[in-house]
């Protein structure tokens, strides 16, 4: 390659981006893809597709075809690599460990239409491994949607982005969130619409206030959320079924799907999250949330040790 790049910038020197390290990674980049087992790429994509929230597994029509028919006979995957950038991948080259990792943050990044700088935040934030590891799930309900929720949010959420000094309030998360909004949707998903702070809702004689409302596209229904600095308590549930009712009955439009409500909490036991979920009739979840990174290493162990797990007991 040294030999390689001396000859062209002596034979076209106009031509730049040609040196020995940027050589490297296009011939690194050409190997990745080009010996990947494309066989197994129907196979994979829908078990890697299939962890993801709907909004991922829905990248395009077209993309899914292409992925899900891949042979070694008709290598498709450049149309795929096309959508994204030359700067991305050398993100994913860089800062990725497997196929499957790389795939993930590649349908990401074209559904989500990241920026770099978009795409190296998830990857510091860890979301694939976030992902994979994640259990949140949602009761047995009559939502419409209900075989999709529990895929599109996440049991923890990183907000490193607030930079709050300790102590801090339910008040200054908030305001934080809000003035960082554009992070906080791309923690969440680019397919939550913003609709208000502190919304009001009257019941009676009464006046209630939601800490965030959101409208989901793909969900097709108002999302709520609570904020709580401190751990779950099965006494919140009640405040945001009730909440859940006022959207539901109050400002849910005909063709719209039944609200969902998510509590975020510092930390949250599961097993009483379990107990108090048990006969909630809402849809409705807890989540945990964190202001500062998680060491990726820290999650790359979790995940081989969750996944050693998963094999050991079936």
């Amino acid at each position: 390659m040294d030999s390689f790049a001396s000859w062209l910038k002596e034979k076209e020197p106009a031509i730049k981006g040609f040196d020995r390290r940027s050589i490297y990674r296009m011939q690194e980049f050409y190997i990745i893809w080009k010996e990947a087992d494309f066989s197994v790429y129907s196979v994979a994509f829908s078990q890697i597709v299939g962890s993801l929230p709907p909004q991922l597994q829905k990248v395009d029509n077209q993309l899914v075809e292409i992925v899900a028919t891949a042979s070694p006979q008709l290598p498709p995957m450049p149309s795929i690599l096309q959508r994204i950038s030359w700067s991305h991948h050398l993100e994913l080259l860089g800062k990725t460990k497997s196929q499957e990792e790389r795939l993930f943050y590649l349908l990401l990044s074209i559904k989500e239409n990241y920026t770099l700088r978009d795409l190296r935040r998830q990857l510091s934030a860890g979301i694939y491994e976030r992902q994979k590891m994640s259990s949140q799930k949602i009761i047995e309900t009559a939502h419409p949607q209900a075989g999709l929720i529990s895929q599109i949010f996440k049991d923890k959420y990183i907000f490193e982005f607030l930079d709050l000094p300790e102590p801090y309030s339910e008040s200054d998360v908030q305001k934080g969130l809000l003035l960082r909004l554009k992070q906080f949707i791309l923690e969440l998903g680019r397919d939550f619409l913003f609709v208000g702070e502190e919304y009001r809702l009257q019941v009676g004689m009464h006046d209630y206030y939601v800490d965030l409302l959101f409208f989901h596209r793909e969900l097709q229904c108002l999302t709520l959320f609570e904020l709580k600095i401190d751990e779950f308590k099965p006494e919140y549930l009640g405040k945001l079924n009730f909440y859940l009712e006022a959207l539901d009955r109050d400002l849910k439009k005909p063709k719209e799907n039944p609200s969902i409500g998510i509590l975020l909490c510092k930390t949250k036991d599961k097993e009483v999250v379990e107990y108090a979920l048990s006969r909630n009739m809402s849809p409705a979840m807890v989540a945990e949330y964190e202001t500062k990174l998680i060491d990726k290493g820290l999650l790359q162990r979790l995940l081989h040790e969750w996944a050693e797990h998963i094999n050991n007991n079936g």
